[in-house]
């Protein structure tokens, strides 16, 4: 119904307005200078999506109606929205730590869920199952300040990890609440309803789980020329596990949840793949579903009476009183200090679109009423502004508990020099390799680079541009993945001395290099220009083959020869490797040649990366190809580490050792060989504690 004011305006004005594109370009309009002007007053962009959504609809000014076309692209904008959450877990913090993550997310979700359903039920006057509903959204927290400890540079700290691995627990408890309550509501509960929910769960959990990664692996390996069409394999994954759970009477939402789950490491942070599912979603669905939820505010409900205002101060009290006690209680358990204390309980007090999405569903469901709808969204601008209040508190004075570490910086953010051939194949996939290296963030480039041979047959001229329009439309391609890239096409009879030389030009911190295979002189490993490149510099190199994309590596198997520790660059070694394992979610496996496993074990620990990895030793090197090869399969990557001829950790076996790793199923491979000549280089990538 239209309030007084909007059928003055429309009386006035012609509206609601009818045309459809002209509803569109408000709407456009709106995600774009929503999240602008409340970012400046220090508040979430969605807040401001929401609150223009409230104002141009039916319950204010009326501008626009609540038509079927806005509800279907909200929806579609939830479940979008759900299986991002899913997919931005991170998993391999759950997975270092699952007793940690599994304490604080239990006892985050069940003691506010608890005490919030016998609150809510007496002093709301909800109703059983709405009480149920309504504690388990504060119940579940969303990392909103995710962004302060990042800053801060906690992420790695045990309670933060914590926090992270535990939000896998609220959300999914939170959903599977939201399962059950909507169940009983439509059909009653009983024991048939609960074996009919348990079973349901089982099936779509074991389908996304078993069905989901190998059928998306074995499509990203074989259809990856054009990237749009990854993209669109993920959006028939999202809707189709969505409509998985529908079809088994479950919310659509779980079903995207659990799809992002499944495809969580499969598309890595940083990646061009994730950018772009990253992309679409903040852009257009996520906003379409933000601004059907503002539709739905009512502020003449809110404005009439105390009774919205009563309702969110009442659920915010709640809500931080039981998430105080949790994260007390977490911290005493697990002997957390008072600021890592601070620091998880203004984390997990974070409320954002995932509870507005489970408050949507008991509202339409008839669960709620218009005065709890309008509380949470109060409730989700209350937090918008405690959680990272709090966080940044605590967070500074943990920070700044830490010892003093190296410098970092080029650690954290790499300067990477990328030469390509330019008849070079797979260069796609190499430049997915350097963003992988590069991990998530960071302003540094990636220089992408071809050595033109000047030939009299054609121009040089001509083969320059063709060259630079090869490479502009490889950097328009890995632009979606919000990396820096510049590209250079240069002249050199020697396109050896020309890599070195555009090395030293951009002061390149490594070099990235792909091998075709293709057969060498005798007396060479990789064949004449590699070898030059390593001979000429003492960069890091590593001289990659990707039988299959980067992404879809499961786990990794590392070759470390005895002695390669005695080598000035093994710890950056070591980095890179672990940086490839952390920001790819891969299992790490260590073979150590004719070594002490536990020894290298230990030394693997002081370098920075948190990866856990299983170390084995190798007796002798005629040991080493029989045991890779029945233990690879072909979605796994080998990396070598390879000291250069002649260096401090070098055997024969190395040289041969590219050409028999090419020959093997995974046909996936990476060696890298160590910087040469600074040895106090490498104290930036070890912890000091």
């Amino acid at each position: 119904m239209i309030s007084p004011v909007s059928s003055f305006v429309a009386d006035g004005v012609g509206l609601p307005l009818e045309q459809p594109v002209l509803i569109f370009t408000l709407a456009m309009l709106i995600f774009l200078i929503g999240p602008l002007l409340v970012k400046r007053l220090g508040q979430p962009g969605i807040v401001g999506i929401v609150v223009f959504g409230a104002l141009i609809g039916p319950g204010a000014l009326g501008i626009v109606e609540h038509s079927d076309a806005i509800e279907l692209l909200g929806e579609v904008g939830l479940i979008y929205l759900l299986f991002t959450v899913g997919l931005e877990l991170d998993l391999r913090g759950f997975k270092e730590a699952p007793e940690n993550a599994a304490l604080f997310g239990l006892t985050s979700f069940f003691l506010p869920f608890t005490v919030g359903t016998v609150a809510t039920y007496a002093a709301l006057g909800l109703d059983v199952w709405a009480a149920l509903l309504l504690s388990s959204v504060f119940a579940s927290h969303t990392l909103l300040a995710y962004p302060v400890v990042n800053r801060f540079g906690v992420t790695k700290n045990r309670a933060v990890t914590a926090v992270f691995g535990g939000i896998l627990f609220t959300d999914t408890l939170a959903l599977v609440v939201l399962a059950v309550v909507i169940g009983a509501v439509q059909d009653g509960l009983s024991i048939l309803l609960f074996g009919q929910i348990v079973l349901s769960l089982v099936v779509l959990f074991g389908g996304a789980w078993f069905f989901l990664p190998p059928v998306s692996r074995w499509f990203f390996q074989n259809f990856s020329e054009e990237s749009y069409f990854e993209f669109l394999f993920v959006m028939v994954a999202i809707f189709a596990a969505a409509s998985l759970a529908e079809v088994l009477e479950l919310a659509p939402i779980l079903g995207a949840f659990v799809a992002g789950l499944a495809l969580n490491q499969l598309i890595p942070q940083g990646g061009t793949l994730m950018n772009r599912v990253e992309f679409v979603g903040n852009a257009f669905f996520i906003p379409f579903f933000l601004l059907h939820v503002g539709m739905l505010v009512d502020l003449g409900v809110v404005f009439d009476g105390p009774e919205t205002l009563q309702i969110a101060a009442f659920i915010v009290g709640l809500m931080i009183a039981t998430k105080g006690a949790a994260a007390w209680l977490v911290a005493r358990v697990q002997d957390y200090d008072e600021h890592e204390r601070g620091v998880i309980f203004g984390l997990s007090i974070g409320q954002a679109a995932a509870a507005l999405a489970i408050t949507l569903i008991g509202y339409e469901a008839g669960l709620f009423g218009s005065a709890v709808l309008n509380a949470v969204v109060l409730m989700l601008l209350v937090t918008a502004l405690v959680s990272p209040w709090l966080t940044e508190r605590a967070a500074n004075r943990l920070a700044l508990e830490r010892e003093v570490e190296g410098e970092g910086g080029r650690a954290k953010d790499p300067n990477i020099l990328l030469p390509l051939s330019h008849n070079a194949e797979l260069q796609r996939r190499l430049l997915e390799l350097s963003f992988v290296v590069k991990g998530d963030g960071g302003t540094n480039p990636v220089h992408v680079m071809t050595v033109v041979q000047p030939e009299t047959s054609r121009p040089t001229e001509q083969q320059i541009a063709n060259v630079q329009t090869a490479l502009d439309d490889l950097a328009a391609e890995g632009s979606a993945a919000e990396v820096p890239i510049r590209t250079e096409a240069r002249v050199n009879h020697n396109v050896a001395s020309g890599v070195v030389q555009g090395a030293v030009e951009v002061q390149a911190d490594q070099i990235i290099m792909g091998w075709d295979a293709a057969q060498s002189f005798s007396h060479r490993i990789f064949g004449s220009i590699i070898d030059q490149v390593l001979e000429r510099t003492t960069l890091p190199v590593l001289i990659s083959r990707l039988g299959h994309p980067i992404n879809t590596t499961r786990r990794i198997f590392v070759v470390v020869p005895i002695g390669a520790d005695h080598h000035e660059g093994f710890y950056e070694a070591v980095h890179f490797v672990k940086r490839i394992a952390a920001n790819l979610g891969a299992e790490l496996n260590v073979l150590v040649v004719e070594g002490s496993s536990h020894q290298f074990e230990q030394l693997f620990g002081l370098v920075e990366e948190d990866v856990t990895a299983e170390f084995d030793s190798i007796d002798d090197w005629g040991h080493l190809l029989p045991t890779l090869e029945e233990q690879t399969e072909d979605d796994d990557l080998i990396v070598a580490i390879s000291p250069r001829q002649g260096d401090v950790g070098w055997h024969p076996e190395l040289g041969d050792l590219p050409a028999r790793l090419a020959d093997m199923p995974p046909e996936s491979f990476i060696t890298i060989h160590p910087r040469q000549g600074e040895p106090e280089y490498d104290r930036q990538y070890l912890r000091l504690e």
